[in-house]
């Protein structure tokens, strides 16, 4: 499946990494993500997801609700490959 997507910002810190995206003409929603991992002084590793989008164009309008279900999937696999013994 085609996602374009243009990189807006990227951080790099001792404790923290993210990254920004924002869909471009062809994604299957409009909108924007962000991929937050942050380390804290006892080496507990969070992510943090946040996102603003809405249904794309043509078919994907229509669609946008199951996208949301799929958007949900992959968030749960994003988590489960963060915890300690999963890797």
């Amino acid at each position: 499946m085609r996602e374009p997507v243009q990189i807006i910002t990227t951080v790099s810190t001792g404790s923290r990494a993210a990254l920004t995206y924002g869909t471009l003409a062809g994604h299957p929603v409009s909108g924007e993500e962000a991929f937050i991992v942050h380390r804290d002084d006892d080496g507990d590793v969070r992510l943090t997801l946040r996102s603003l989008t809405r249904g794309g164009r043509g078919v994907w309008r229509g669609l946008f609700p199951l996208i949301l279900i799929a958007q949900r999937v992959y968030r749960r696999r994003y988590l489960r490959a963060l915890r300690p013994g999963k890797q």
